[in-house]
């Protein structure tokens, strides 16, 4: 039950993203900071990191239309996208995108202001033609790489907004807040290996398991896939404090 929600919240975030592209675009948000606006981007991102520091990356697994599109590619391709060290290259995009965005905005113009809906039509992103060429760019964009390399390929290598979650649960366990983890019950483990299988985004979840390191996995988006298809209920949703 908690997967077909799950799965229904994504499709319908996908369906909207026509509507709400603008508040994910790494290029609004430089376009913004060249005129000191804090845009609709900006505050997404700012929220995504703070909610992250408790929840880690659940919006990945239940809210995001990226994952969403991913999602119904898996039905194309299902191998696994996770090669370990490529999950870097997100983070070196991330890196020179941020700094991009802190010297346009350093030598920006005009008086700081906060715009929501900057370049949005009465808050809608794709409005006419011209905004529609970009919006299937953006798409084709979203949709061959794990059209090309498996699960979710998109969020392991080039999402520009798992750099947020990933840095907010890192400062989320600095702080020692209370955070959203998967824990598993390694003795009652059968090696099954369901979890694997299930898991979109293409992670051992069997071998973490047997390591103890899943609430540790940066690339684990908190959907809780394992948990369902597990049939000894090994693991489980939890609030610890990491200290």
């Amino acid at each position: 039950m908690r997967q077909t929600v799950r799965k229904t919240i994504l499709l319908i975030s996908f369906l909207l993203f026509p509507v709400t592209i603008w508040y994910f675009s790494p290029y609004l948000i430089i376009r913004a900071a060249s005129e000191h606006i804090m845009n609709g981007s900006f505050i997404v991102f700012c929220l995504m990191f703070f909610l992250s520091m408790f929840m880690g990356r659940t919006w990945c697994g239940y809210f995001c239309p990226a994952g969403g599109l991913q999602e119904c590619a898996i039905r194309i391709k299902d191998t696994s996208a996770f090669k370990g060290k490529r999950d870097r290259i997100k983070y070196v995009i991330w890196i020179l995108w941020i700094t991009a965005v802190v010297v346009t905005f350093i030598l920006g113009r005009n008086d700081v202001r906060i715009d929501p809906f900057f370049m949005t039509d009465h808050g809608i992103s794709v409005t006419g033609i011209n905004n529609y060429v970009v919006y299937y760019g953006v798409i084709m964009l979203l949709v061959i790489p794990p059209l090309i390399h498996g699960k979710r390929a998109t969020c392991h290598y080039i999402c520009w907004m798992a750099p947020f979650m990933v840095i907010g649960s890192t400062v989320g366990r600095w702080l020692h807040l209370p955070q959203l983890h998967i824990e598993a019950e390694t003795d009652t483990c059968l090696s099954c290996g369901k979890c694997n299988r299930e898991c979109p985004m293409g992670l051992d979840v069997r071998k973490m398991v047997a390591e103890g390191k899943i609430s540790g996995c940066s690339e684990c988006i908190e959907c809780g896939a394992c948990i369902d298809t597990c049939p000894k209920k090994v693991l489980k949703y939890k609030f610890v404090w990491r200290r």
